[in-house]
C-alpha cells in the first residue's frame, strides 16, 4: 500500500488541480473562480455607475446597459459570492468538525467543475451574440423570444449547469456534517460557522430544485416552442415570479447565513470570549431558514395577489427581523467586556454589524405592503438589497478571507494593506448606496439607463458613482495584498489568532489528511477547552494508524465539459453537438460506475516523516 501511496502523491502542476478531490484544493479553486467572476461583476457595476454619473449620459447605450445590469446581478449572486461561500465551506467545515475530507470527495469536485463551466457558458454570451438583457430575475414575458435575444438562452442553460453543481455541493455538506463529526462533536458543540453551513446546505437542497424547474420550463418556451409562460396560449407569467422567488428568497439566506457564521467566529475569537447565547444563535439560524421559505411573495406585493396574501406575506417578512435581531444583540454582547483586538478580519466583522442593521431596517420598511407600492422598483429597493448583500455578505466574506487565509495558504495577509482596504471599501460602500435610498424616494426607477437634468437626481447619482471608485480601490488593494503575501517567505503558525475551534489545532496549511489522529471533542470551542486544561493540542480519539484517502480523478472535469458542449448544442439547435456532449457526460458516469476505486492509504511512517520535516 505504501508504494501506491507515494505514487498518488506525485501529481503536480495543472494536472493536480484538474484531478484533485481534496476539499482544501477545491476550496482554493472555488476561491479563484469566484474572484474572477467577482472582478467581472465589479467591472459591470463600474460601467453601470459611470453611465449614471451624469444626466442624459451616453457612456453606454440602452441595450448594453440592460445587458450590464442583467449580467452584474446574475454574476454577483450566482457566480461570485456563492463560490466564495463554498470556498470557505470547503476549506473550513471538514476541519472544524474533525473530518479528513467531505463525505463524497468525487462529488465535491464534480460540483465545482459544473458550477465553473456553467458560469463560463453564461459569460461567453458577451462574445456570441449578446448577453442576457431581461434583468437578473429574467421575468417573462420580457425573457421570452419575442422581447429578448439569444442572451437569455445562455442565462437559462448556464444557470442550470451551475445550479446542479451547487445542489450536489449542498447535499455533500449536509451528509458530511451529519455523518463525519469527530467523537464528542455533538450538534450543540459545532462551531457557529459549521451550523450556518449546515442550515445553508439544507436551504440549497430545498430551494435550488425550484429554480431548476423554472429554468427548464423557460428553456422549453424559448427553445422548443412551449407555452408555459405565454398568456396568448393559456400560459401564466405570474407563475414564473412565484417559481423564481420561491428559490430567490431562500437564496438570500443561503448567501447571508454563512456570513453570520463567519462573524460569530471572528467576534468571539477577537473578543477572547465564548459566543454569547450560543444556543439562541443556533435556533435563530434555523428559524431564519424556516421563515425564509414563507416570505417569497413579498417581492410580488404589486403583482395583484390581493390584500389577504399581501398581509400574510408582510407579517411573515417582519417576523424574520426577530431572529436576525437576536443575532445582532448576541454579537454585541459577545464584544461587551471582551478584550477586543481590531485586526483586519475583526474590522470587517464589526463594520458588518451596523451596515447590516441599516439593510435590515429598510427591509422591514419594504415589508409593509401599502408602503411597498411606493418603494417597488425604485432605487430604494436597490439600496436595501445592496446594504444586505454587500454590506452584509461581502463584508462577511472579506472578514472570513482575512481570518482563514493563513489556514488555507499558510501565509498571513498584510494587516496594513488590509486596513487600508477595509476603510476604502467601507467609506466607498456607504457613499455609493446610502444616497440611493433618497434617489428612490425621489422617484428614480431602478434599471433605467439615463435620467433628465434638474430632477434633483444629479447630486445623488454623482456621489453614488464616486463611492464605487472607493470600492474599486479596495478590491485592487486586496489583490495587491494577495500578491505581496504570496511573495513573502514568512509562514503562518498553526494558530495565529489564539482561536477557539478545531481547525487551528493543525498546521497551516493542513496536511492532505487534515488530522493524523481524529481528535476527541470535549466541549463547545473544542481547542479552547484543551487550552484551558493546559494541553498543547487536541486529545486524540484513536491511535496513529493507516489513513485511507480518495484517489484523484479527471472524470468530474470531463463530465462538466460534456454538459458545457451540450449547452451550446441546445442553444443553437445543433442537436448532434448536444448528443455528443451528453454522451461524454453519460460515458464518464458509466466509467465511474464500473470502475471500483479503492483510493490509497497513507501509512503511519509517512505521517511521522512529514511531522519531522514540518
Amino acid at each position: 500500500m505504501s508504494a501506491h501511496a507515494s505514487h498518488a502523491h506525485k501529481r503536480s502542476g495543472l494536472w493536480d488541480w484538474l484531478t484533485t478531490v481534496d476539499h482544501k484544493k477545491i476550496g482554493i479553486l472555488y476561491l479563484i473562480a469566484g474572484a474572477l467572476f467577482f472582478l467581472a461583476g465589479g467591472l459591470e457595476a463600474l460601467l453601470i455607475r459611470l453611465q449614471l454619473m451624469y444626466p442624459e449620459s451616453s457612456f453606454v447605450g440602452a441595450q448594453t446597459f440592460n445587458e450590464l445590469i442583467t449580467m452584474h446581478g446574475t454574476t454577483m449572486i450566482f457566480l461570485a459570492v456563492m463560490p466564495i461561500i463554498f470556498a470557505l465551506m470547503n476549506a473550513v467545515v471538514p476541519l472544524q468538525i474533525g473530518a479528513r475530507d467531505v463525505a463524497f470527495p468525487f462529488v465535491n469536485a464534480l460540483g465545482f467543475w459544473l458550477f465553473f463551466f456553467g458560469g463560463v457558458l453564461l459569460n461567453t454570451s458577451w462574445f456570441m451574440g449578446g448577453a442576457p438583457d431581461a434583468g437578473w430575475t429574467s421575468y417573462v414575458t420580457l425573457a421570452s423570444n419575442k422581447y429578448s435575444g439569444i442572451g437569455v438562452d445562455f442565462y437559462v442553460l448556464g444557470l442550470q449547469i451551475a445550479g446542479i453543481g451547487t445542489l450536489i455541493g449542498g447535499i455533500n455538506f449536509l451528509v458530511t456534517i451529519i455523518n463525519m463529526r469527530a467523537p464528542g462533536m455533538t450538534f450543540m458543540r459545532m462551531p457557529m460557522f459549521t451550523w450556518t453551513s449546515f442550515v445553508t446546505s439544507a436551504l440549497i437542497l430545498f430551494a435550488f430544485p425550484a429554480i431548476t424547474v423554472g429554468l427548464v420550463l423557460l428553456m422549453f418556451d424559448r427553445l422548443f416552442g412551449g407555452n408555459f409562460f405565454n398568456p396568448d396560449a393559456g400560459g401564466n407569467v405570474i407563475i414564473w415570479q412565484h417559481i423564481f422567488w420561491i428559490f430567490g428568497h431562500p437564496e438570500v439566506y443561503i448567501l447571508i447565513l454563512p456570513a453570520f457564521g463567519i462573524i460569530s467566529e471572528i467576534v468571539s475569537t477577537f473578543s477572547k470570549k465564548r459566543l454569547f447565547g450560543y444556543s439562541s444563535m443556533v435556533f435563530a439560524t434555523v428559524l431564519i431558514a424556516f421563515l425564509g421559505f414563507m416570505v417569497w411573495a413579498h417581492h410580488m406585493f404589486t403583482a395583484g395577489m390581493g390584500p389577504i396574501a399581501n398581509t400574510l406575506f408582510g407579517i411573515a417578512t417582519m417576523l424574520i427581523a426577530v431572529p436576525t435581531g437576536i443575532k445582532i444583540f448576541n454579537w454585541l454582547f459577545t464584544m461587551w467586556g471582551g478584550q477586543i483586538r481590531f485586526t483586519t478580519a475583526n474590522l470587517w466583522a464589526v463594520g458588518f454589524i451596523p451596515t447590516f442593521v441599516i439593510g435590515g431596517m429598510t427591509g422591514v420598511m419594504l415589508a409593509v405592503p401599502p408602503a411597498d407600492y411606493q418603494y417597488h422598483d425604485s432605487y430604494f429597493v436597490v439600496a436595501h438589497f445592496h446594504y444586505v448583500i454587500v454590506g452584509g455578505l461581502v463584508f462577511g466574506l472579506f472578514a472570513g478571507l482575512f481570518y482563514w487565509w493563513p489556514k488555507m495558504f499558510g501565509k498571513m495577509l498584510n494587516e496594513t494593506l488590509g486596513k487600508w482596504g477595509f476603510w476604502t471599501f467601507f467609506i466607498g460602500f456607504h457613499l455609493t448606496f446610502f444616497p440611493q435610498h433618497f434617489l428612490g424616494l425621489m422617484g428614480m426607477p431602478r434599471r433605467v439607463f439615463t435620467y433628465l437634468k434638474d430632477q434633483n437626481l444629479d447630486l445623488g447619482n454623482f456621489i453614488s458613482t464616486i463611492g464605487v471608485f472607493g470600492m474599486t480601490i479596495s478590491t485592487i488593494l486586496f489583490l495587491v495584498n494577495v500578491v505581496v503575501t504570496a511573495k513573502s517567505g514568512k509562514r503562518a503558525p498553526a494558530d495565529p489568532w489564539d482561536a477557539r475551534t478545531l481547525e487551528w489545532s493543525i498546521p497551516s496549511p493542513p496536511p492532505e489528511y487534515n488530522f493524523a489522529q481524529t481528535p476527541l471533542v470535549r466541549g463547545l470551542d473544542a481547542l479552547w477547552v484543551e487550552k484551558m486544561a493546559g494541553n498543547k493540542g487536541m486529545t486524540p480519539a484513536e491511535p496513529l494508524g493507516s489513513i485511507h484517502m480518495p484517489s484523484p480523478s479527471i472524470l468530474p472535469f470531463v463530465m462538466s465539459v460534456g454538459l458545457f458542449i451540450a449547452g451550446y448544442g441546445f442553444m443553437y439547435h445543433v442537436y448532434l453537438v448536444s448528443v455528443i456532449g451528453l454522451g461524454i457526460t453519460l460515458f464518464c458516469m458509466l466509467l465511474r460506475s464500473l470502475k471500483d476505486d479503492h483510493g490509497y492509504h497513507i501509512e503511519p511512517e509517512e505521517i511521522e516523516e512529514k511531522g519531522v520535516k514540518a
